[in-house]
């Protein structure tokens, strides 16, 4: 009997502030976490410099955990122009590092990603917090980004699977 393929999911929940990170991994049918953070720009930069901080940290990340596969949210547009395209453009930041480290990257709607950690569409930060926790036990995280980005991984994670079978969420791993 063949062995189990490992791939390695890295999500990503874009900010200039705060990019969250989380990586999985993912053996057959069962998920498991290995590790999420965060990476910070300087607000007293200016935006290119942040920019450059993001690209460095998440660089950084990548280098340490070697995913196989990426996940994104999707930006969502908000009433302030200016935040929604620095928000765009740290998203950029979040889609081209895995890109260039030739990686395949995903785009998740945030209702996508809350349909699939906590089974509907809608609901707040601290249910998705909840069940991050409750799909993965181990799963630690620094900041409420970091949080997102486990839930991001996890959407893949469902997603990529589905062609496989249902994926089952290992919970003592």
């Amino acid at each position: 009997m063949a062995a189990a393929e490992i791939t390695r999911i890295i999500g990503i929940d874009p900010g200039l502030r705060r990019t969250g990170w989380g990586m999985v991994e993912s053996v057959g049918n069962t998920l498991r976490f290995l590790a999420s953070g965060t990476v910070r720009s300087n607000g007293n930069d200016d935006l290119a410099s942040r920019l450059c901080q993001l690209h460095d940290g998440l660089a950084d990340v990548l280098d340490g955990y070697a995913p196989h596969e990426a996940a994104v949210e999707a930006t969502f547009v908000n009433k302030d122009a200016a935040a929604t395209l620095k928000l765009g453009q740290a998203r950029g930041i979040a889609m081209l590092v895995p890109a260039l480290a030739g990686l395949s990257v995903a785009e998740y709607a945030p209702n996508a990603v809350k349909k699939s950690v906590i089974g509907v569409g809608h609901g707040d930060k601290k249910q998705i917090h909840m069940m991050v926790k409750v799909l993965m036990p181990k799963a630690t995280f620094d900041t409420d980004d970091a949080a997102d980005a486990l839930a991001i991984a996890i959407c893949h994670a469902h997603h990529r699977q589905n062609a496989v079978g249902q994926l089952k969420i290992a919970a003592s791993l």
